[in-house]
């Protein structure tokens, strides 16, 4: 048990943990990395130039540590930029916590002061590529990722292993990033580069802050990615092109109004054509995308859609919201491209635009304004699928530092998206192109939420505590304590678990707003109860806490769910290793 105020300052000192940096010893990496290395937190690791891991070896980054991006000025190697480029057949572990964050940034970032670089301080470096041997849609394995010049380094992707490995990236923030090599538009690396990398891969929680370009791109492959964020990207938030097969869920996207392009931009081929095979098949649920503001249509592709589905996509999106874009959300494209048009693909019932929440456009409230490219008399086909056009109450918006403590993306509990998610839907996952993948696969990926968006409006944002947005922008900030996070007036019960994901003892903390018999219990997916934390006790009006030790279950997704007369309420668990 533990008192209020004490929570508030346990979450408070989490805030503070992660936008700090102690003084560290900098070590500068010159060349590729060609055996088993591990890069301590003891120390900084300034990238001058491109830096590759090569096939057999595993580059081990502890949490914590900090890797910084040379200025191409200052890089001594010859190289263009510095980037760290995992090749086909090797592997990066980069596991940082919520707490100690594995952070890559440009050499001039002072991680010690939140407003020394901005939103606007893009390309200061180039990026993080992984790369791999899953399959694509182009008629070779061999394909070199773009930004790197074939003439001088190999940097292929591709093969025919669905489930290849490239490691694990895991509270990872990725930042001031996109600098293009050559000096050429179109030759930037984006925040993250994922190329043929398969699903065997683990990506969960990662940010991308301030990419020059897309902040995560995704050339073929089947690997999954959950509770990803980019902000204020110079080009696209998400970018899948070459035939990704694979799923998300919890995907964060905010826009500038400096310079923006779509928030996601799902494409099927590549720049050389989009009549390639298997289709982009990736399927999407519990994004939040917020766009550049309703006023502002800056650089690029303005912002205009806010989601683009492209030939050769069958690119299907669940249980989301999309608001803020200046003119449209959505743009299915069609034309004289046959069975490879995204919009032939709708019909067909592949790409699925289901169970979503649409609001706030400068082009107006109904379905025929804000959704562009969709032949005539067929607007229906959006409603029928369970998507509806209403304000989705996201908490609070900013794009600058200067109004401080200023972004909120949890929307309110009164929100027509906190409720009604669903995920019986009959194909969350179009798989069937190269990962050969079943309903089972899609269970044990998503995760069951109630809530439709990617953040629970019951609880802290995943976001809070180590990205680069939330130091700059304080994000959630008035969400610190746990009668703020947890606001279920209906039942007048509230929930949640520090830390989530646990490997050791996490908190499960609950509050009561009269006095009730309790029962607090842990489940696993089959409903199974795998643990009872209180059976029936009385408790008093108030907040409580009881301690639960997750290291004696198998990594995975569970429920713990808090019922009383007054109602029940369930929150996911993830146990990890």
């Amino acid at each position: 048990m533990k008192a209020l105020a004490t929570l508030r300052l346990a979450a408070l000192a989490l805030l503070l943990t992660a936008t700090s940096a102690a003084a560290q010893t900098q070590v500068r990496v010159t060349d590729d990395i060609t055996t088993n290395t591990t890069w301590s937190s003891a120390n900084e690791y300034l990238l001058d130039g491109l830096i590759f891991v090569d096939n057999g070896a595993t580059l081990t980054i502890e949490a914590g540590t900090v890797v910084r991006g040379v200025l191409n000025t200052d890089i001594t190697t010859g190289d263009g930029a510095a980037a760290l480029i995992v090749r086909k057949g090797a592997k990066l572990m980069a596991v940082g916590t919520a707490t100690s964050p594995i952070i890559f940034t440009a050499a001039e970032d002072d991680l010690s002061d939140s407003g020394d670089l901005t939103e606007e301080d893009r390309g200061l470096w180039a990026g993080l590529i992984l790369l791999g041997n899953a399959p694509t849609n182009q008629p070779t394995t061999n394909n070199q990722i773009e930004g790197i010049d074939p003439t001088s380094e190999s940097a292929q992707y591709g093969g025919s292993d669905p489930a290849d490995n490239s490691g694990t990236l895991r509270y990872v923030s990725i930042r001031h990033s996109g600098f293009s090599i050559s000096g050429v538009e179109g030759d930037e690396i984006q925040g993250l580069t994922l190329g043929g990398v398969g699903s065997g891969t683990t990506i969960d929680y990662v940010e991308i802050f301030a990419s020059n370009d897309d902040g995560i791109e995704i050339f073929g492959g089947t690997v999954d990615i959950k509770h990803a964020a980019v902000a204020f990207s110079a080009d696209d938030g998400f970018d899948t092109d070459q035939g990704w097969s694979g799923r998300g869920q919890f995907w964060f996207c905010i826009q500038d109004d400096d310079e923006a392009g779509r928030c996601a931009e799902q494409d099927g081929g590549d720049d050389g054509g989009t009549n390639a095979t298997p289709f982009s098949t990736g399927a999407i649920s519990n994004a939040t995308y917020i766009g550049s503001g309703v006023a502002s249509a800056p650089g690029n592709d303005g912002n205009n859609p806010l989601v683009r589905i492209r030939e050769g996509s069958a690119m299907s999106y669940f249980n989301s919201v999309f608001t803020d874009a200046p003119v449209r959300a959505l743009q299915v494209d069609e034309g004289s491209n046959g069975a490879f048009d995204a919009f032939d693909q709708f019909q067909a019932g592949r790409l699925q635009i289901v169970n979503n929440v649409f609001g706030t456009f400068g082009q107006g409230a109904a379905f025929s304004d804000f959704i562009r490219g969709d032949a005539a008399g067929t607007f229906a086909s959006y409603v029928a699928g369970g998507n509806t056009s209403a304000d989705p109450q996201v908490g609070s918006v900013c794009r600058d530092a200067d109004p401080g403590n200023c972004l909120n993306p949890r929307i309110s509990a009164s929100s027509p998206a906190a409720t009604g998610a669903r995920f019986d839907i009959a194909k969350l996952n179009n798989d069937a192109d190269a990962t050969g993948g079943t309903a089972d696969d899609d269970a044990a990926f998503f995760e069951t939420v109630t809530y439709r968006g990617a953040f629970d409006p019951q609880a802290r944002v995943w976001i809070a505590g180590w990205t680069a947005l939330d130091a700059l922008l304080n994000a959630d900030a008035t969400t610190t304590s746990i009668d703020q996070v947890n606001e279920i007036a209906a039942m007048e019960l509230s929930i949640t678990s520090m830390p989530n994901p646990a490997n050791g003892v996490t908190r499960i903390a609950f509050g009561l707003t009269e006095s009730a018999p309790v029962h607090l219990a842990v489940y696993d997916l089959m409903g199974r109860e795998v643990a009872v934390l209180a059976d029936g006790a009385v408790q008093p009006q108030g907040t409580f806490e009881a301690s639960f030790d997750a290291s004696t279950l198998a990594p995975g997704t569970y429920l713990y769910r808090l019922t009383t007369p007054n109602g029940s309420v369930s929150r996911a668990l993830t146990v990890v290793r």
